[in-house]
């Protein structure tokens, strides 16, 4: 930033003035909510996170220095629940990433399975493809079996998460199958449990999981 656009001292004593009012706002709301969805403290937390923003970038830009805190951020958060209170169906949605940290591992694993397996087909695919190692690899394997395993096949976490959605009905047979994760809506996710390395350094469990339960019931699940 050049000299010219750099916030002047008041302006940074503002903002922390701002951080102040904000906070006595937040701690009201939490003393006055009404249950575990109050728009007050939600409104209250959001104009908290806006000051304390725009005083860090004050800060910052004049002193060259950073607040102690960190207010996450609402990109990873779920909308307020608008599901059926009694659901009659769920959905289970997971995703899982890995990388593939060891090629060869993780073929000599395939090939293997499809020496036992005694396809001869299969056993000419497998050959040096990683694409159709995959393949072979998440055809025998459950994919919890995997995530347990992943190293054995040479594999690398990354991040995951895993959405539980109500539903009022069942869907008919074979009616998303063209497109699975298509209709998947944050307003119908009873809880959700997110693992990622970028939550290490944050103020979450050991097992940098995260719940979410808009019905009143959320446990934290250990990894």
């Amino acid at each position: 930033m050049s000299d010219a656009a750099q916030p002047t001292a008041a302006e940074v004593r503002a903002a922390a003035e701002a951080v102040k009012v904000a906070l006595d706002r937040h701690l009201a709301a939490v003393e006055r909510r009404t249950g575990e969805d109050d728009p007050a403290v939600s409104e209250a937390f959001n104009a908290l996170a806006t000051a304390a923003e725009a005083y860090d970038e004050r800060l910052y830009d004049l002193y060259d220095e950073v607040t102690p805190f960190e207010i996450p951020g609402t990109d990873d958060s779920l909308p307020p629940y608008a599901g059926p209170e009694e659901p009659n169906a769920l959905s289970v949605l997971i995703r899982r990433d890995y990388a593939v940290a060891e090629p060869r591992r993780l073929l000599a694993q395939a090939q293997r399975i499809a020496d036992v397996d005694g396809d001869a087909e299969t056993v000419a695919v497998v050959g040096a493809s990683v694409h159709a190692a995959v393949g072979v690899l998440f055809g025998e394997y459950e994919p919890d079996e995997i995530a347990s395993r992943h190293k054995e096949f040479g594999l690398e976490e990354g991040d995951s998460t895993l959405w539980v959605s109500a539903a009022d009905d069942l869907p008919e047979p074979g009616e998303w199958l063209g497109a699975p994760f298509e209709q998947a809506d944050p307003q119908q996710v009873v809880c959700r449990f997110d693992v990622s390395s970028v939550f290490d350094d944050e103020d979450f469990d050991s097992a940098g999981i995260r719940g979410r339960d808009p019905l009143g019931d959320l446990e934290e699940q250990d990894a």
